[in-house]
């Protein structure tokens, strides 16, 4: 366990710091057996599955200067203004055809930690982006390392001012309007307050309480993470537009999300709903 020391002032006065040491106190006894807090990486998902070793691994940076999000995209962050960190999971009882749950669950753990540290009512775009008020704040990725161990990735738009925000499509960052074309945002620029440690701490609480619990039972119907998700879910009823492999496009109502994590398109016409496994989904106003 390393702690990094605070950065410089921002421009709206000094950071809010965080304390890897005080972290690994509050979460001691549970999933959670190293914090580490660094300056600057290029990327906490490729440092953390380069490293190898147990599970229960998180590793935060102040910034990030190669990081990426879903679909390739560049993902940065602004020093002191965000939360940037990776954690290290070895769901080696979790079947294979259920590890796609993964990203989804740590989407519930965001948007949860998110609305009971800050009261604003965040969401979840199908699969796993975080919103409020319709805007991104949040993203995640999951990545498989070579060595079985899966390090999920998560990037959250705290204090990050309108400025300094991604202006246009396909610009990078968290809040990447690049994301199924939506705008970024922060729980500052939202009008909440977020204490970045205690927010942090509340994400990885979440985290780790439905992970145990999916570990132990990968059935998402018997934990109930699947009614936590569509209960979360602003892709559902909503009509959307899934960009798919090979400028390929799909138009529909997004009616439910299955047992495999999937979204279901309701096409005009058609019999039964078609399951979107992987994709870029808009809703369409």
């Amino acid at each position: 366990m390393a702690g990094a020391p605070p950065g410089p002032p921002g421009p709206q006065g000094p950071l809010d710091p965080l304390d890897a040491g005080a972290l690994h106190e509050e979460l001691r006894g549970g999933l959670w057996n190293s914090v580490t807090v660094v300056p600057s990486t290029g990327s906490t998902n490729a440092d953390l599955a380069a490293a190898g070793g147990p599970e229960g691994q998180v590793l935060v940076a102040e910034e990030q200067t190669a990081g990426r999000g879903r679909m390739g995209r560049s993902w940065v962050s602004q020093p002191g203004a965000s939360l940037t960190f990776s954690a290290l999971l070895r769901p080696d009882r979790v079947p294979a055809e259920r590890r796609g749950w993964l990203p989804l669950l740590a989407g519930v753990a965001v948007a949860g930690a998110i609305r009971e540290v800050s009261g604003l009512p965040a969401m979840l775009k199908w699969p796993n982006d975080v919103l409020i008020a319709g805007r991104k704040a949040a993203g995640i990725l999951a990545e498989q390392a070579a060595d079985g161990a899966v390090v999920i990735g998560i990037g959250i738009n705290v204090a990050t001012t309108a400025d300094a925000l991604p202006a246009g499509p396909g610009s990078a960052g968290p809040g990447s309007v690049g994301s199924g074309g939506l705008p970024g945002t922060s729980i500052v620029v939202e009008g909440g307050k977020a204490p970045r440690q205690r927010l942090l701490a509340e994400v990885l609480r979440g985290l780790e309480r439905h992970y145990l619990a999916f570990r132990d039972n990968p059935d998402p119907e018997a934990t109930e993470l699947l009614a936590k998700y569509r209960t979360l879910c602003a892709t559902l009823e909503q009509q959307v537009r899934a960009e798919l492999p090979g400028a390929r496009a799909l138009t529909g109502k997004a009616t439910s999300v299955d047992a495999a994590g999937r979204l279901l398109i309701t096409t005009p016409g058609a019999v039964a709903p078609v399951p979107l496994s992987a994709g870029d989904v808009v809703h369409l106003r």
